[in-house]
């Protein structure tokens, strides 16, 4: 705890690892066998469950709670992990899970994530990083989420399924299948609205690039092509187009699972 700030009204159990130049503000509670990295701050009023284990300077706002136990009937209490990365932005009332040990054990957050006020991820969930997680949003248990996706405002992303990177899913969407990448998702039940043009421009991509994620989206979805002819003219007319390579297995590894938002 060299140099760390804790207010002595938190509560701080044995065996917690607590990183230098941490802030740990009024009423905070850390269960045993905590481990956290340098930098972070805890503002007020949050609870940090037994095995969580956080990286550096990410900051969490009052009324969190992280690691706590799982709202799986099936769970049986022992050595499951929730894992932070770094510089993560953690809003008010946020609720993080811990893994099962059916689930592969660990919920996993990555770097640079903004969780906004009540977003929630379940037990086993494998999110990447750089995401927005909107105001209430509710992640069941085991969804995967990649690198720069959006989960919109209340929006409900239903168990096992995966969201792709650049992967974009607007307010109020109850999505129940695979959700493509570069593509907004929307709606109840979700389908899909073209390519997110502005939020890859937004994120660096060229205008070629998003050209390129156009014409395979109406290949894709609008020439009235069956999909594996679809998928078949993609990879001999795109091949070595990282973007499009990637749409096209994300596409062909879904189908394998839930299949697609479409």
């Amino acid at each position: 705890m060299t140099n760390s700030s804790i207010h002595p009204t938190a509560v701080i159990a044995d065996g917690v690892q607590i990183g230098p130049n941490c802030e740990i503000g009024p009423y905070c509670i850390f269960e045993s066998d905590v481990v956290i990295g340098a930098g972070n701050k805890f503002l007020a009023n949050v609870y940090v469950g037994r095995y969580t284990q956080m990286g550096d300077n990410n900051i969490v706002f009052p009324y969190t709670t992280l690691g706590l136990q799982p709202q799986d009937l099936k769970f049986e209490d022992g050595l499951t992990r929730l894992v932070i990365g770094d510089r993560n932005t953690i809003r008010e009332h946020v609720t993080l899970h811990r893994g099962t040990g059916h689930g592969g054990g660990v919920t996993l957050v990555g770097d640079d994530n903004l969780f906004m006020v009540g977003a929630h991820a379940g037990h086993d969930c494998q999110l990447g990083s750089r995401g927005i997680y909107a105001h209430g949003c509710a992640l069941a248990g085991h969804v995967t989420v990649g690198n720069d996706a959006t989960v919109g405002a209340s929006s409900s992303v239903h168990q096992f399924c995966h969201v792709a990177d650049y992967g974009w899913i607007g307010g109020h969407s109850v999505v129940v299948q695979d959700a493509i990448p570069y593509t907004k998702t929307v709606g109840n039940r979700a389908k899909i609205y073209g390519i997110n043009s502005i939020g890859l421009e937004r994120s660096g991509f060229s205008k070629q690039e998003i050209t390129d994620l156009k014409q395979a989206y109406r290949i894709l979805f609008l020439k009235k092509l069956r999909l594996v002819d679809a998928l078949e003219t993609l990879d001999r007319d795109y091949a070595g187009n990282k973007r499009v390579e990637y749409m096209v297995s994300f596409i062909r590894a879904a189908l394998e699972q839930r299949g697609i938002t479409r």
